[in-house]
């Protein structure tokens, strides 16, 4: 086997290895959006991410990855749909001539894990009172948006690739795509029943498990080293070897600044240390750093990231007083960390980086040139036009014809037993026999040898919080 064969091979394991971290980052997301929304929901809310992570797989594989990374022009990829088996398997030729350091399969496999990520942020602003088939056809409708974005931004004959800008793995492209299609959603979905009093103010809704939230986002920030560093989509970039241990380094320390940004920022600004708060606070971090983890020195990191968490947390009661209801935090978690991410990347890119990189130019601060920063907010304003006028006019197209909000009662009663016949928790719920608020549930739920289980009664549903009545 040839040495060029050996790098090959060598970029393909690291790139699938990066994929599959940055898939597992569903399952934060699952944790995370069930944790901070109600128990009544709890299963819709995180079974929904692998609905729409297979929806996405199948789509991107058709139709999205050669609107993504097919050749074509500056505006979209016109080859590479259904790919072959002789496409999948070759590097640096056609439909996908723009992966040379990988094959077009493993290159697919990294960037649906990306199209999953960000249709998964879409429903954050949306949940608790969306339609199950909702799911279905806008997660058909934004893998397509997203694809046309991704072309014009990481394709090497996209136009605004062209022009310099500089997003090394997707503030822009994932996460301000996806919080601008969330946002389009609540918008037009309304807030939550109760979540507004007639007043205009708004009433807290807690989620149902902080411990949950946490877990998702610790598995967040683990996925996001396949996320970033995987984004060099090989073990040499440039002329650095290994370069994607710099890209880690970079994410991590802004991930750091962001849970200590949060929590410091929620003491401030809510007068308490709110646990919520800085779990946003790392993942706008998070996101902001991602368009600027190859680009931007340590320190700069630590900036990005700490600011971000700052804008984040301040963001989202901002977001409540317009009469927005996001109940993850997604448009400002993922929106307006996304745009100070981007434009970031624009003031402290160094030169030398983005000259190994080959994208861009150095930053404001390096060169006192306004022109990066001039290409980072051109890109913004190009992307967030197309994909809130596309995401909005795809809901509301829908909204007219059959309506995108569960009925009333629907709502109130739960989406998990209204949707999909039975509840997340059933024995909070529901006599289970051996559950909660049955006798043998003193006994940890084992029946006594001489005593074997009898038909349960009813029992009364033991009282829950007021947001659990609602």
């Amino acid at each position: 086997m040839s040495n060029a064969n050996l790098l090959i091979a060598a970029n393909t394991v690291w790139v699938v290895i990066a994929a599959i971290l940055v898939m597992f980052m569903q399952a934060g997301f699952a944790f995370l959006e069930a944790g901070l929304t109600r128990m009544k929901n709890a299963a819709h809310i995180a079974g929904k991410n692998v609905l729409i992570f297979g929806i996405c797989s199948l789509v991107y594989w058709l139709v999205g990855f050669g609107i993504a990374f097919g050749d074509g022009n500056g505006f979209v990829g016109t080859h590479g749909f259904a790919p072959s088996v002789d496409a999948l398997l070759a590097v640096g030729q056609a439909p996908y001539s723009f992966f040379t350091t990988i094959p077009g399969a493993g290159a697919y496999l990294f960037e649906v894990v990306f199209a999953g990520v960000a249709l998964a942020i879409v429903w954050g602003a949306m949940a608790e009172r969306a339609k199950l088939w909702v799911y279905f056809v806008f997660g058909v409708a934004f893998t397509l948006i997203y694809s046309v974005t991704s072309h014009w931004i990481w394709h090497s004959g996209g136009w605004l690739f062209g022009l310099g800008m500089q997003d090394f793995a997707g503030s822009t492209v994932v996460h301000y795509q996806g919080a601008l299609a969330a946002l389009a959603g609540a918008i037009l979905l309304g807030p939550r029943i109760g979540k507004f009093g007639n007043d205009g103010r708004a009433n807290p809704i807690p989620g149902h498990n902080m411990p949950y939230a946490v877990l998702g986002t610790l598995i967040l920030w683990f996925g996001w080293f396949g996320f970033n560093p995987g984004s060099t989509l090989a073990v040499i970039t440039g002329d650095k070897v290994g370069y994607f241990g710099y890209v880690a380094l970079t994410t991590n320390v802004a991930a750091a600044a962001g849970a200590l940004g949060g929590i410091a920022t929620a003491w401030l600004v809510l007068k308490k240390p709110d646990v919520s708060m800085m779990l946003n606070g790392v993942i706008a971090a998070l996101v902001a750093i991602t368009a600027a983890s190859g680009f931007v020195a340590p320190w700069a990191a630590i900036v990005i990231g700490f600011l971000a968490a700052a804008i984040a947390v301040s963001a989202v009661p901002l977001v409540e007083r317009i009469g927005i209801d996001d109940p993850i935090g997604a448009v400002a978690v993922h929106g307006l960390a996304g745009v100070w991410g981007t434009l970031a990347t624009g003031i402290f890119a160094v030169p030398a980086l983005a000259s190994n990189l080959a994208t861009g130019n150095g930053g404001l601060l390096y060169t006192g040139s306004f022109h990066q920063l001039g290409v980072q907010a051109l890109g913004l304003v190009a992307v967030g036009g197309f994909t809130f006028t596309a995401s909005f006019g795809c809901l509301w197209t829908l909204k007219r014809l059959w309506g995108i909000r569960v009925e009333e009662d629907v709502e109130t009663a739960g989406l998990d037993v209204s949707e999909h016949g039975m509840w997340g928790y059933p024995e909070f719920y529901i006599p289970v026999p051996g559950g909660y608020g049955t006798e043998s549930h003193g006994h940890l739920g084992v029946p006594h040898a001489h005593h074997p289980p009898a038909e349960p009664e009813p029992v009364p549903v033991p009282a829950r919080p007021a947001e659990e009545a609602a």
